[in-house]
């Protein structure tokens, strides 16, 4: 991947805007009042952004989770959101250690956010590439995700007759070019298919292997080896 790892999967540098008369419906999720009125006030300004008030996420929702550090409990709502509710998810954090950063990607969060970077634009980036199922990430967090699953592909090497992802050609090459950072566009020039092709391949990733976005699907194909 070389000099073409970029920090975002699929997203361009500043945040699109929706298509006509499409809002996107954003629940906050923070530890203390002021944080959670901090984040709403300035999500609310960005005419792509609609704060669901009642805190009540569902599908097609983005969940904006913010706290310093990852505990249990963010996890374990994380997965609940994702899983059970169908939401997106957004994490704003302080920190995250390294036995933490593959559990956060298994969770279905592709989207994650320095808190000392959360301006409101980086966080409205985040939500829209959230709400398209693209991944976000900041480049030194992919490179530690990055190194991280190639340690657990070197060790799982020396166990043979491990399950195999399965990934066909085309696929592993539309994940690897999702892996440097490129949109759905880019991937459909580089590779001369259709947008909607690429679009086919990636949701046949996600659904065959059980995996929930974008991020979870490169960091799954660089576990197994493809990348």
């Amino acid at each position: 991947m070389g000099n073409r790892l970029r920090s975002s999967f699929g997203t361009s540098e500043t945040a699109p805007a929706a298509g006509q008369g499409t809002r996107i419906p954003v629940v906050v999720d923070a530890p203390d009042p002021i944080s959670r009125a901090g984040a709403a006030s300035e999500l609310r300004r960005h005419p792509v952004i609609e704060l669901v008030e009642d805190g009540r996420p569902g599908p097609d929702t983005v969940a904006l989770l913010i706290n310093d550090h990852l505990d249990e409990g963010l996890l374990t709502r994380m997965r609940k959101l994702v899983r059970s509710d169908g939401s997106r998810a957004v994490l704003v954090v302080g920190a995250i250690r390294e036995n933490e950063l593959l559990d956060v990607v298994e969770c279905g969060v592709g989207a994650i956010v320095w808190r000392h970077e959360a301006t409101a634009h980086r966080m409205v980036r985040a939500v829209v590439a959230a709400s398209r199922g693209d991944g976000d990430l900041p480049g030194d967090l992919l490179g530690r995700l990055i190194n991280q699953v190639g340690t657990l592909h070197r060790t799982s090497a020396g166990h043979p007759g491990g399950p195999s992802s399965g990934l066909t050609a085309r696929e592993a090459d539309v994940l690897r070019l999702v892996s440097e950072g490129l949109d759905t566009g880019e991937i459909a020039g580089k590779l001369s298919y259709s947008e909607r092709t690429v679009k086919n391949v990636l949701h046949g990733i996600t659904t065959r292997l059980h995996l929930r976005n974008r991020a979870h699907a490169v960091a799954y194909a660089l576990r197994e080896g493809y990348i």
